[in-house]
């Protein structure tokens, strides 16, 4: 059987025990076979938008005798699935803007589901907004270093979040994750840690600038120097227990 990558095994490890998933963009159907190898699902779909990973994935899964138990889809996003074939969704390694897209089409489907398994690699702030104002709620988040890249991953469900526009920490859970900020999760301090230096250096390139004094790169700044707050004010969280 292949190895999974530590982000990828990380992804299987917030997964709760179900009946019947549903791994978009499966690629070679390496997580579906773990899943249902390792008893969390007792089946899956496997679906994905080209066939030729599409192929790859049911050779995959006849080597491991689980055609009984893993079917094959060729589906853009959760096109081919019917609402209610599946009580969760797997959906990792694609930017967040086309996972909001994927999830917002497909509404109707994921409100039928106990469970979404999500690792956007983009756009993470702006995709957890996304999943509290459709009403989920993330309840349980995972961040793995692998590669020198930092991986945010999350489980959601139906439900109300615990935060909203209103609460002063909403911009810093939206960044960074709530679940991971309140457990002061030791990777993210060292995430933190790099994203400082990186803004901190960002804004003395910019205040060494000939063209300091112009409109956008005044702009630039103050968007630097909000980013450097907001970092600062994450960072607490590990000090003191609050932003």
């Amino acid at each position: 059987m292949h190895r999974l990558s530590d982000r990828l095994e990380t992804l299987l490890a917030l997964c709760r025990k179900g009946e019947r998933g549903a791994d978009v963009g499966c690629d070679h159907g390496y997580v579906s076979i773990r899943l249902v190898r390792d008893g969390i699902f007792r089946s899956m779909l496997a679906m994905d938008l080209r066939e030729g990973p599409l192929q790859a994935a049911r050779d995959h899964i006849r080597e491991e005798g689980l055609e009984d138990r893993i079917e094959c889809r060729l589906s853009d996003g959760l096109e081919a699935l019917e609402a209610g074939e599946a009580d969760a969704l797997i959906c990792a390694g694609m930017g967040g803007d086309l996972m909001c897209r994927i999830l917002d089409v497909g509404m109707d489907k994921l409100r039928q589901m106990k469970q979404l398994v999500l690792q956007p690699q983009s756009e993470i702030s702006e995709f957890r907004r996304f999943l509290r104002k459709n009403g989920f709620r993330i309840e349980a988040e995972e961040l793995v270093l692998e590669d020198g890249k930092y991986y945010p991953m999350m489980r959601a469900a139906n439900g109300v979040e615990t935060y909203d526009d209103e609460d002063a920490c909403a911009p810093l859970y939206d960044a960074y994750g709530r679940l991971l900020l309140q457990g002061r999760h030791p990777l993210l301090k060292s995430f933190l840690e790099r994203e400082s230096v990186i803004a901190a250096g960002v804004r003395e390139r910019l205040l060494e600038s000939p063209k300091r004094d112009g409109e956008r790169l005044q702009a630039r700044l103050a968007e630097v120097d909000a980013e450097l707050e907001r970092i600062g004010r994450a960072q607490r969280f590990f000090e003191e227990g609050e932003a």
